[in-house]
C-alpha cells in the first residue's frame, strides 16, 4: 500500500510537459520543411506517431510517459530533418558534377 502511495505520489508531482511537446512540434515542423516527406518518411512517420503518443499521454495526465515520447519525437524528427538536408546536399552536388561534365564536353567539342 505504501508504495503505490509513494508511486501515485511521484505521479502527481510530475510536471506537465508542455515545453518538451512544444519543442518536439517545432522539430516536426522544421523537418517537414526541410523535405522530411520525401526525404525521409520513415523518421519522420515516427516522430508524428510519437508526438500523437505523447498528446495522448497528455491527455491521461500521464505525464512521464508523454515527456519521453515527446523526447523520442524530437529526436526522431531532427533525424529526418538531417536525412532531408543531406540528401538535398547530395543530389545539388550531383547536379553540380553533372552541370561540369557536360560543361566540360560542350568546351572540348568547341576546342576540336
Amino acid at each position: 500500500m505504501t508504495c503505490s502511495t509513494i508511486f501515485l505520489v511521484g505521479c502527481a508531482s510530475t510536471p506537465a510537459p508542455t515545453e518538451q511537446i512544444a519543442t518536439s512540434k517545432t522539430a516536426i515542423d522544421t523537418a517537414l520543411s526541410a523535405g522530411g516527406n520525401e526525404f525521409a518518411p520513415l523518421q519522420l512517420k515516427s516522430a508524428i506517431d510519437k508526438m500523437e503518443g505523447a498528446k495522448h499521454a497528455m491527455g491521461d495526465k500521464n505525464y512521464v510517459l508523454a515527456r519521453q515520447l515527446a523526447e523520442e519525437a524530437q529526436i526522431d524528427a531532427q533525424l529526418a530533418e538531417a536525412m532531408a538536408r543531406t540528401n538535398k546536399a547530395q543530389k545539388a552536388a550531383e547536379a553540380l558534377q553533372e552541370s561540369s561534365r557536360v560543361l566540360r564536353q560542350e568546351i572540348d567539342r568547341q576546342i576540336q
